[in-house]
């Protein structure tokens, strides 16, 4: 399910409502740090040759036009979301395209939230990270507290460590949302209390002002995969709902 444009939508989104999208990466392949076994996009390795990012420039144009259209068909928009074909924040330039984008969203759709699907593998990097600090919405990934649980679900490139993750999370000072994707395939359990213990631990650790979990929703490169249902989820976020913390479930 690749994003042949830059800019694309508006779409509704399980978890942001109305959501136009913004691909920082190649418009006919797939740009990753992460090969993950549920990813809708497919795996790396099936991406097309096509391996332009756009730039700046492009997506601010390419925003801007969506914007005004949007605005003269009288079309409202939750949010501005990058997701895209793989990992927003490996754009050379995304720290100048998050500006361009608040500017924009300030013009033309000033009740919209800008939001952004990271895997937070480069929120370590001072000027990654300082951008991130600029949207409304930094939704920052961790699907596992080991590296060997990562390894099997996300496919990480070479050098992914979960705990350099958690502590460049730890800058936001809780100011972030923390996504979370519950499965199960027949090598591990999401699900299973070697896994649920530590990632509580880990969220309550971090504090985010918000944790989304969810579930593969749509078909998945990996076979054999199954969905862990609403109900499960809950079940085991309920210790930090009792907590106080914010949790959104999705199934």
């Amino acid at each position: 399910m690749l994003r042949e444009e830059t800019v694309f939508g508006p779409i509704h989104s399980r978890r942001l409502g109305t959501s136009l999208g913004i691909n920082l990466l190649p418009e006919k392949g797939k740009f990753c740090n992460f090969d993950c076994i549920y990813c809708e996009c497919g795996w790396n390795r099936d991406g097309r040759n096509d391996k332009v990012l756009p730039s700046a420039e492009k997506v601010r144009t390419n925003l801007e036009n969506m914007l005004r259209r949007l605005q003269k068909e009288g079309v409202k928009v939750d949010s501005i979301t990058f997701s895209g074909d793989g990992e927003p924040t490996l754009n050379p330039e995304f720290p100048q395209i998050i500006d361009d984008t608040l500017r924009l969203r300030d013009t033309y759709e000033p009740d919209a939230k800008v939001s952004i699907l990271s895997n937070a593998t480069r929120a370590h990097i001072p000027e990654i990270f300082a951008a991130l600090c600029r949207v409304d919405n930094p939704i920052m990934k961790i699907d596992a507290p080991t590296n060997e649980l990562v390894a099997k679900i996300n496919n990480p490139a070479p050098g992914y460590d979960v705990q350099r993750v958690i502590e460049a999370l730890k800058q936001f000072n809780g100011n972030f949302i923390l996504q979370w994707c519950l499965l199960r395939s027949p090598d591990f359990d999401s699900s299973s209390p070697e896994v649920v213990g530590p990632m509580l631990d880990i969220i309550r650790l971090l504090h985010p002002r918000e944790v989304m979990a969810y579930t593969i929703d749509r078909p998945t490169p990996a076979q054999n995969l199954t969905k862990v249902t609403p109900d499960e989820m809950r079940s085991l976020l309920q210790p930090l709902i009792d907590e106080g913390f914010q949790v959104q479930i999705k199934g």
